[in-house]
């Protein structure tokens, strides 16, 4: 029987309910959308990938390259606008909501589709999820694909038409991010601990499936092949451990992990889903297959990551394919169609509270951006918003500088600093001009640092615009590193960018035409030399460069 404290539910016709749900929440997200694009930016990230997006290629620094072909097609379609992204990330993040009710209904009916669409809906990651366009919005929409198809293919084997579909799923989902990798193992893993679908693991198109996904790779490992394997050096940065970290040091990463998935997934419905999730492991023997189904796609994944983050900090995004199934399986126990055996049944009781809170916080979410302004906060740590705020008006000055240049066809753009410093000034500049970001450690932290420099792409005798954040340039504000200089015959003060952010932050750039390139030398292994100060700034150089801009040192505005 249905859950009493779920009677708020419609029990007429709930799938028609999902999707009058799902048509005004779309519906007020795009609303949302006017007054967020007018007053916030878009995030570095976006504006990074949008950098990809205009140098199509088949592989990437940090990620494969699915972002970056999604922001090459919303550009050329949306005229590299704003609202083309914005709108991008919704319509990706509306197909998985449906994709996720589908899902929900095909496993458990559709009074609990209609709960896990909205545990799902109304929760501070979905939000965001909705808002803004990165690695995470094809994978969620892949992912979620996935699980239906895979499902559909256990049911119905002998349907070829479903193992090919599932390929192409999981293959677009390998070129989106690495974390769909895991996908096939689970499915593995679920063949092989459910003697229902332990037969699959003997037919050839479960195997074809598999093999026929990963070969969607074959083009990313040759690009890899060619650039040193930067992508998988990159990512295995992201797992090392913390050096004298201590137990308290544990400790305090793994609060930090579970307390920011509480709040991305609104605290009752994320207690929810951890006790489904490791319930339905500790009952794992009573469990009927499609339990285990939802099950073996989430506990495993999240128990990982709960290890991980004892050994050190775990980004909040980084597991959230494995609340997709969470979502269902705690939507079916609400409903009481699932997960009978669990011992923690007052919990059943929490359907209501479970959406009112996620509701709650979501609209916060939602509002916060806004009201902080009314609290007297812009600007400080407590604005949620900081990063998204300035960018434009920086560009805008960039443009007018970049106008004023007496050669404004042959000049190209230097940028100082951490790589949104870059991709930021790049889309918001008028002009949207070619940037290139200027780095002297002789370390490949960004895909800037793999894209030709201005001496591959002949721009010997072209003048430079050169951006830089005063604050990040050590050890005198207003300086330039010695070997950068050598690269021009001449380098003259072009004036600031200043864009107050509120009480306590602001973008502050120094500006520099460089006139006339007339080298540009493969990046030093050497320390970095010392800065020339401002007032040997006009003194014309010599013909000995020690400088290219290709690699990094990483470095951020103060303020950021």
């Amino acid at each position: 029987m249905p859950d009493a404290q779920a009677n708020f539910l419609p029990t007429r016709d709930p799938h028609r309910t999902a999707m009058r749900v799902l048509a005004w929440l779309t519906a007020f997200r795009l609303l949302y959308l006017i007054p967020f694009t007018a007053q916030f930016d878009l995030a570095g990230d976006e504006s990074y990938y949008w950098e990809w997006g205009r140098r199509l290629d088949w592989g990437y620094f940090s990620k494969p390259p699915m972002i970056g072909w999604l922001m090459g097609l919303v550009g050329r379609i949306s005229n590299n606008s704003e609202w083309g992204i914005r709108c991008a990330a919704l319509l990706l993040g509306t197909m998985t909501l449906f994709l996720l009710h589908r899902f929900a209904n095909k496993l458990f009916g559709p009074r609990s589709a209609l709960l896990t669409l909205l545990l799902c809906a109304f929760t501070p990651a979905n939000a965001l999820l909705n808002l803004v366009l990165t690695i995470d919005a094809p994978l969620v929409l892949c992912w979620t694909a996935a699980l239906l198809v895979f499902w559909n293919a256990i049911e119905q084997p002998e349907k070829l038409s479903r193992w090919l579909l599932l390929s192409l799923i999981l293959g677009l989902g390998h070129l989106s991010k690495q974390m769909m990798l895991v996908f096939p193992v689970l499915m593995i893993l679920h063949c092989a601990f459910n003697p229902a679908s332990r037969a699959l693991l003997r037919r050839s198109t479960f195997w074809i499936c598999i093999v026929g996904s990963l070969l969607f790779l074959a083009p990313v490992i040759w690009w890899n092949m060619q650039h040193g394997w930067v992508t998988l050096k990159h990512t295995s940065h992201h797992f090392e451990t913390r050096s004298n970290a201590g137990l308290l040091g544990h400790l305090g990463t793994l609060g930090e992990f579970l307390g920011l998935q509480a709040l991305a997934f609104s605290p009752v419905t994320w207690v929810l889903m951890i006790a489904v999730v490791f319930g339905g492991l500790w009952k794992w023997r009573v469990l009927i297959e499609k339990e285990r189904y939802a099950v073996i796609f989430s506990g495993p994944g999240l128990a990982v990551f709960i290890l991980l983050s004892m050994r050190q900090s775990v980004n909040v995004n980084w597991p959230a394919v494995y609340y997709i199934s969470a979502t269902v399986l705690a939507g079916a126990w609400l409903d009481r169609v699932a997960l009978d055996a669990l011992p923690w049944m007052r919990l059943r009781n929490w359907a209501r509270p479970a959406i009112i809170t996620g509701l709650v916080m979501s609209l916060l979410s939602c509002v916060l951006p806004f009201a902080i302004g009314a609290l007297g906060q812009v600007g400080t740590r407590l604005d949620p918003a900081l990063r998204l705020r300035g960018w434009k008006d920086a560009g805008a000055q960039a443009g007018a500088l970049l106008a004023k240049v007496p050669r404004p066809e042959q000049t190209f753009v230097i940028v100082y600093g951490d790589r949104s410093n870059a991709s930021q000034l790049a889309f918001y500049t008028p002009q949207q001009p070619q940037v290139f970001r200027f780095t002297h450690s002789g370390v490949i932290e960004s895909q800037y640092e793999l894209w030709p420099h201005p001496g591959e792409l002949n721009y010997f005798s072209h003048d430079a615009l050169i951006i830089m954040p005063p604050d990040d340039a050590p050890p005198h504000d207003d300086s330039l590193p010695a070997p950068l200089i050598r690269q021009f015959r001449s380098v003259e003060d072009f004036g600031y960018i200043r864009v107050p952010l509120g009480r306590d932050a602001a973008r502050n750039y120094k500006v520099y035409l460089a006139r006339s390139m007339k080298s540009w030398d493969p990046p030093p292994i050497d320390p970095p030399a010392k800065p020339v100060q401002k007032s040997q700034l006009m003194l014309r150089q010599s013909d000995s460069p020690e400088f290219s801009l290709i690699p990094e040192m990483k470095t951020t505005n103060r303020h950021e």
